[in-house]
């Protein structure tokens, strides 16, 4: 496979709205030539000596993607030095990190595309996608290796809040969980945490002030959290067609969410709510067994339109409020006004 990589993926990636809040031209500049250095060094940082590693660990990389973890990173290192070549680095660390926990979800998840083209497992084998992803996360922990200690404990920190997630999501929650505080952690540890260790590296490799990290932690796992909760509302919109996928295509594979588990909730006490989530639970074992989705197409769109669906809409909103309230001690700037329209950005995706 060709390591030539089209530059503009990074560029392109930068969330226009974002870019609309920060005032002047040549800080926007300045960060899509930053993030195209990351992403032109992405593809030689994961160079393997066996064709088949080669091939395999760079399958993904060379697909494209919202790069929106470096972007963080890149941003959040301008309350210090800015970005030079350990900042570009670590951001490389980060998306090599989010590229092999990618590798894994599909294997478990069984999925048959990933970012526009056929997941690695069916290009190649369960085995060879899996070994791909320890590769990777095997290559992100020599990156940052020569780092300080405090870099590596966080790296590794949240490797294992990854893998916990993974694991927490696989085996569901035990009788002694609340199934709502469960999903929302398993939310944490998938998702918030990569985005929260990129925004703490951006500060702690920048040498920004330490009293920004844990501000910066706060609001990187709550925008995270916020940007999985609006993915439980656009599955079952009509909408998701625009992006290729059937809409309720979680659902209709049984997968929990946020919608759901308010159903289920509200089903104790409501019968018309009962009667939806037992005709959900009928057409996912058919589906299960072999029957066309279609199956279940009115009963994405009930829930949809139930008052369930609205309230995950506003909890993210409250979420990604929360994460900006977070960097209230942070000090007004571009770097900040960013940070608060990322967050904006994330949930205006439902209203």
């Amino acid at each position: 496979m060709s390591e030539k990589i089209n530059i503009t993926t990074a560029t392109s990636a930068l969330p226009a709205k974002l870019l609309q809040s920060v005032a002047h031209q040549r800080h926007i500049k300045a960060l899509e030539r930053e993030l195209a250095l990351v992403e032109a060094g992405l593809l030689s940082q994961i160079r393997f000596a066996s064709p088949i590693a080669d091939a395999a660990a760079k399958y993904l990389a060379a697909a494209g993607g919202k790069r929106i973890r470096p972007l963080l990173l890149l941003l959040v290192s301008e309350l210090g030095s800015g970005p030079t070549e350990q900042v570009r680095r670590v951001a490389q660390v980060i998306e090599i990190t989010h590229l092999a926990s990618l590798y894994h979800d599909d294997v478990m998840d069984e999925a048959v595309t990933r970012r526009g083209v056929q997941t690695a497992h069916l290009a190649w084998s369960n085995s060879v996608a899996i070994l791909a992803g320890d590769l990777l996360f095997a290559r992100a922990s020599r990156l940052v290796a020569d780092m300080s200690a405090e870099a590596i404990l966080l790296q590794s920190e949240t490797f294992e809040r990854l893998c916990l997630g993974q694991l927490h999501e696989t085996v569901g929650p035990g009788t002694e969980d609340d199934e709502l505080s469960f999903y929302l952690q398993v939310l944490a540890d998938k998702t918030g945490s990569l985005i929260s260790c990129a925004a703490r590296m951006g500060a702690l490799v920048s040498g920004a002030p330490r009293e920004f990290l844990d501000p910066l932690t706060a609001y990187g796992e709550g925008i995270g959290v916020a940007f999985q909760l609006v993915d439980d509302v656009i599955d079952l919109s009509p909408a998701a067609a625009d992006t290729g996928k059937r809409a309720g295509t979680d659902l209709r594979a049984g997968v929990t969410t946020l919608p759901l588990l308010l159903l289920r909730k509200s089903a104790a006490t409501n019968a018309a709510d009962a009667d939806l989530l037992r005709r959900i639970e009928t057409g996912v074992a058919a589906v299960a067994a072999g029957a066309d989705p279609s199956v279940m197409d009115k009963e994405v769109t009930e829930l949809y339109r139930h008052e369930v669906t609205a309230q995950t809409a506003m909890r993210a909103h409250k979420v990604a409020g929360d994460a900006v309230q977070a960097l209230a001690s942070l000090p007004a700037g571009r770097v900040k006004t960013a940070l608060e329209k990322l967050a904006k950005t994330i949930v205006e995706r439902v209203g």
